[in-house]
Order: structure tokens, then C-alpha cells, then sequence
């Protein structure tokens, strides 16, 4: 289905995740994301955080409701259909998912696995082309020197923007962030924020985070949500939320 200039990118509509030991995950979660949004989802651990960004990819599959990317339910992809939903969706992880004995290079490469055949990918044949969009995303996160060196010679801030590299090869038009900064100290942290942030404002790539830091979700969000025990308890654009506001979500009383 073809979305309207209307449609917001992404919408949940009174989703439920219920695992399989009864534990709930998400509940009643009904919000709609406007195309090119910077959100940022905070609340404390075990709050839903990670389940609701691995919805958006199917990456874990929602118990009831409906989510819909650019207007079209996606509760019923398979195969060929699924693959292409993913192929646009960039994944960030905390612990940077990089293959360490492999260069920047392959590792960039890495996100166009969608698209080549798999045997293709094991053995590095990737086109000339292919390969100059690898420096060219390199270049926007300002690592093309590294671009042979191996990944476990990086720091952890270089290897996360290595990530987001991999990520910009899959002409992403959402990019998911799961606690991307969480193990890098402040002054790495400031680049990989500044740098989803850059692509968000220059690309128009919808980026949602999730964040433990309220002073980072201030600094960086166009909007924010909160989450507590798998229920949507807070959600304002940035301009309206209060310190007193993200004190309250992180209430454990």
C-alpha cells in the first residue's frame, strides 16, 4: 500500500506483547510516529523498551493490536515481503553486533545482506558500486581511514559508528537505536548521538532510541515517550516535558 504525505510513518494501534511465561511487554500501546521524527523512548529496565523497537522489525511478534509502517499492517509479512520491511529498517545494538575479525570494510558491507544472495555475502562478492557506497558511509560517520582496519582494533564509540555505517548501506528510511551509548564514555557518546542526530536532520531518517539518560533524552529528542511496565505513560514533544515530568516515569513506586 502506498502511504499518503499524510500517514505517519509508523503507528500502534492498542498492541500487546504477552510472552510465553505470562509475563506482559507491552500493553495497550496505541501512538502514531510522524515521518522524520527523532523520538526517544525512556523508562527503566524491564519497561518495554527493547520489546516495542523489536516490534517495529518483527523481530519479536506482538501478541494483539495492529502496527502499521507507512499505512500498510505488517502482521502478515512473510518471506520476500518481510525481508524487504527489514531491508529499510536499520538496527542499532548496545554491544554493536560487528563481526570482530572482519575489516570495517566487510562489516559495513554486512548491511546489504538483504540484498545479495547469501553465498555472495559469505564470500565478499559485493559490486564496485556496493563497495564505494561502503566509503561513502564511512565518510559520513568520519571513519574512512579505519576503513581496512579491523573491527576489534576500534573503540567502542568507532565501532558503534561503524554500526550505524552498516545501517546507512540499507537506505534505511527508520533507524531503531537500542541503548546505542550505554557502554561508551561521554565524549564518544556525544558522537554517536550527534551523528544518528545528522542523519535524522539531513537524510530525513526517522530515528527512534532508547535511552536510560534523561539528560541525553532532553539534548537530543523531538519528542519522548515513557514507558513502565510495558504501558505507554508519558509522551510530549520536547518542548513541553519537565524535569519533573521524566522523574515521574522513573518512579518505581
Amino acid at each position: 500500500m502506498q502511504a499518503t504525505a499524510t500517514a505517519p510513518i509508523i503507528a500502534f494501534h492498542h498492541v500487546n506483547k504477552i510472552y510465553a511465561n505470562g509475563t506482559v511487554g507491552l500493553k495497550d500501546i496505541d501512538f502514531q510516529i510522524p515521518r522524520g521524527q527523532f523520538l526517544v523512548v525512556v523508562g527503566l529496565s524491564g519497561a518495554g523498551k527493547s520489546t516495542l523497537l523489536r516490534t517495529i522489525n518483527r523481530m519479536h511478534e506482538i501478541s494483539s493490536g495492529e502496527i502499521r509502517i507507512d499505512d500498510a499492517p505488517i502482521g502478515a509479512y512473510k518471506g520476500k515481503a518481510l525481508r524487504q520491511l527489514r531491508c529499510h529498517i536499520g538496527m542499532i545494538f548496545q554491544n554493536f553486533n560487528l563481526v570482530n575479525r572482519a575489516s570495517v570494510e566487510r562489516n559495513v558491507l554486512s548491511g546489504l545482506v538483504g540484498y545479495y544472495p547469501t553465498w555472495k555475502c559469505i564470500l565478499g562478492l559485493f559490486s564496485a558500486a556496493d563497495k564505494q557506497r561502503a566509503v561513502q558511509a564511512l565518510k559520513r560517520v568520519s571513519l574512512t581511514p579505519k576503513i581496512f582496519t579491523r573491527a576489534d582494533e576500534l573503540s567502542g564509540g568507532q565501532q558503534q559508528r561503524v554500526a550505524i555505517a552498516r545501517t546507512l548501506m540499507q537506505d534505511p528510511k527508520i533507524i531503531l537505536a537500542d541503548e546505542p551509548v550505554a557502554s561508551l564514555d561521554p565524549r564518544t557518546t556525544k558522537d554517536v548521538m550527534d551523528t544518528l542526530q545528522r542523519l535524522n536532520r539531513e537524510d530525513g531518517i526517522t530515528v527512534i532510541v532508547n535511552l536510560h539518560s534523561v539528560a541525553l533524552a532532553r539534548q537530543y529528542a523531538d519528542r519522548i515517550i515513557g514507558l513502565r511496565a510495558g504501558e505507554l505513560v508519558y509522551d510530549q514533544p520536547i518542548d513541553n516535558v519537565t524535569t519533573a515530568d521524566l522523574d515521574r516515569i522513573y518512579q518505581t513506586n
